[in-house]
């Protein structure tokens, strides 16, 4: 979602779409390198997995309140929060 956001968002454009551009550009590519770390990279310790998983999260709200400032955005911004969640959630079953 994030990087479709970011191909919709205008390069020239003012400062608020450059910034949406580059929010959904950094989340996609965090939410990528987190799926990564937990698919592929088992030997990784579970304090490195927490680390990139909060992350995430961290990244995935930062996204969603950019989103939630641009009109037709509302799913773009549901769809980083159901990653927020969903890392929350994971987060719960390390400890």
């Amino acid at each position: 979602m994030c990087a479709l956001r970011a191909s919709l968002a205008d390069l020239d454009g003012p400062e608020d779409q450059q910034q949406l551009r580059r929010k959904s550009i950094m989340c996609a590519e965090v939410c990528d390198a987190t799926c990564r770390v937990l698919a592929e990279q088992t030997w990784q310790d579970e304090a490195g997995t927490r680390a990139q998983v909060e992350w995430c999260r961290a990244v995935c709200l930062e996204t969603a309140h950019v989103f939630d400032r641009d009109p037709g955005a509302e799913e773009g911004a549901k769809a980083c929060r159901d990653c927020a969640r969903a890392c929350t959630e994971f987060l719960a079953v390390l400890r």
